[in-house]
């Protein structure tokens, strides 16, 4: 029968549906101070390669001066050594080239409005490993670009990430201290003037 559902809610009581979800303002000139230390060792994998060519060629190298070692034998020998030498100096080449990727987009990366919540949730070891997967994929590694692309939405690192962490870059005139600032102003407008009759009025308890 029409009408006897339950009475409607008043005005006041009623959600909105459109009601605006708060988001925590992180200052646009990003986090200062140094960053970090670094939490992380050096790439267990690639120093391993690298040692072992270089104990390979070290060897290759020993072998040559063998004195029996003669002829096409010996050509081959030299061949061998010299690739090693080239894959050992690669693998020496791409470390290096990784430390400082790592070092330089650690440092950019704690400057960034996003890193004052990092610090305030202790994600140090999250951001590191995000800046060892982007390493990597700089250098090529598509697996590592995949994991690289999935941390950067963790940490905040895309417009939608921030989206749905509920963050946002507050404007350079809106920052965390503005709210304090305004209810001082506020207060001090409430305040009477001291030649306001009301100035001298009190509480009676």
């Amino acid at each position: 029968m029409a009408g006897t559902g339950p009475a409607p809610k008043p005005e006041g009581a009623r959600r909105r549906r459109n009601a605006t979800v708060a988001m925590t303002p992180l200052p646009p000139s990003g986090r200062k101070g140094r960053p970090p230390k670094w939490p992380l060792l050096d790439d267990v994998v690639l120093t391993a390669r690298r040692d072992l060519a270089l104990r390979k060629a070290d060897e290759l190298e020993l072998a040559l001066l063998e004195p029996t070692l003669k002829g096409r034998a010996k050509v081959a020998a030299e061949k061998k050594a010299d690739s090693a030498r080239e894959a050992a100096l690669i693998l020496t080449k791409q470390l290096e080239a990784q430390q400082q990727i790592e070092g330089e987009l650690w440092k950019q990366l704690w400057a960034t409005p996003q890193a004052v919540m990092w610090q305030q949730l202790s994600w140090t070891r999250e951001v590191a490993q995000y800046v060892r997967w982007k390493s990597r994929a700089e250098a090529g590694d598509l697996d590592a670009a995949k994991e690289a692309r999935q941390l950067a939405d963790r940490l905040g690192l895309t417009p939608l990430a921030m989206l749905r962490l509920r963050w946002k870059v507050a404007d350079p005139d809106e920052t965390p201290a503005m709210p304090q600032a305004r209810k001082r102003a506020a207060a001090a407008r409430r305040r009477p003037r001291p030649d306001d009759p009301r100035a001298a009025l009190h509480v009676v308890e």
